[in-house]
């Protein structure tokens, strides 16, 4: 596959290979085995943290989940964005034909075939969405649920195309 998606940084005499996936794309899949076994590198990093890593190898975990607790613990809110990110990711890879997250079961795959050392790289989600939910105000709040609420519904779709120019946009932003 073409070096499409893919940026290569050098520091201290390491390279270092980021892949533009994105979660419901094939492309993505595919592209991340084929340069794994291509560069076979020490190590494989992926953007999971380590709860969401156990919920990728432990399977759907709903049945043991402590609604109450989450209630209590005034988690309810981080636990519906949750469940609408979930919900949407499923919806696009249904119509791709795609497990939500592929990519990076790919990634674990295949640094565990060449015998790569796994990287978890990102912070737990739930840190994340109480930071972006503090900062962003009662106005904020309510288009943000109102949002989520409504892709809950939504029909809309998305084709292969757009989702690869996405993953070239968002790479070109990052660096």
């Amino acid at each position: 596959m073409e070096e499409e998606n893919i940026t290569r940084i050098h520091i201290d005499g390491k390279e270092l290979i980021l892949i533009g996936t994105a979660h419901v794309s094939k492309n993505s899949a595919t592209q991340v085995k084929e340069v794994i076994e291509r560069e076979q590198p020490d190590a494989v990093c992926i953007e999971l943290d380590e709860q969401r890593y156990q919920t990728i190898r432990e399977g759907n975990q709903w049945r043991d989940m402590d609604i109450f607790k989450v209630i209590k613990d005034k988690k309810a809110t981080l636990l519906l964005m949750n469940l609408a990110i979930s919900s949407f990711q499923k919806r696009m890879a249904k119509q791709f034909g795609i497990n939500p997250g592929q990519e990076m079961i790919q990634g674990m795959e295949s640094a565990e075939e060449i015998k790569a050392d796994l990287v978890l790289a990102d912070r737990n989600i739930q840190t994340t969405f109480s930071r972006i939910w503090r900062g962003i105000g009662l106005k904020g709040k309510a288009i943000l649920l109102m949002q989520v609420i409504g892709s809950i519904f939504s029909k809309e779709s998305i084709t292969e195309e757009e989702l690869e120019k996405m993953k070239s946009r968002i790479l070109s932003i990052r660096f």
